[in-house]
């Protein structure tokens, strides 16, 4: 079977070490976390929680399988990307110089990015898109200077 990324949605009760049972599944079975989001939804009570992991639809139909047992999960499915949107956001570091100012700045006019902080020296940048698209904007900043970034992990409906 092929091996590629999977997105999986849990909604779980809100408690303490929810997460760290989740996370034990995954490293019970040898399985990697490419990407993982939890947020509490309108109900404090309960938190959804988004994971991206690396498999072939049997295995990743197992974990599914385990996670169901798990107490406080009340519900796993598989998100399938041509029915969901998926998206990720990146905030990044960018070192300006003379040299590669303009570069920057036409760069994130190109990925229509947001400046959240200007400075002299640098400036911090906001972005969204598909993996993909965050992929290019980190290989396109990348010899301009980027100092550090954070991703926030796919986020999908």
């Amino acid at each position: 079977m092929e091996v590629k990324k999977h997105t999986i949605k849990l909604v779980v009760n809100n408690r303490p070490d929810v997460l760290a049972r989740i996370a034990g599944i995954f490293s019970g079975r040898g399985f990697n976390i490419e990407s993982i989001s939890a947020n509490i939804t309108l109900d404090p009570n309960v938190t959804k929680i988004r994971i991206v992991t690396m498999g072939d639809s049997s295995t990743v139909s197992k974990i599914q399988n385990q996670l169901k047992k798990l107490v406080d999960v009340q519900s796993v499915s598989h998100i399938r990307e041509s029915k969901h949107g998926r998206r990720e956001m990146i905030m990044m570091q960018v070192n300006l110089t003379d040299e590669n100012r303009r570069d920057v700045m036409k760069a994130i006019d190109e990925f229509q990015c947001k400046i959240v902080t200007k400075k002299v020296d640098h400036c911090i940048i906001e972005a969204t898109g598909n993996e993909d698209d965050i992929e290019q904007l980190i290989k396109r900043f990348e010899p301009m200077g980027i100092e550090d970034f954070s991703r926030s992990g796919v986020v999908a409906l």
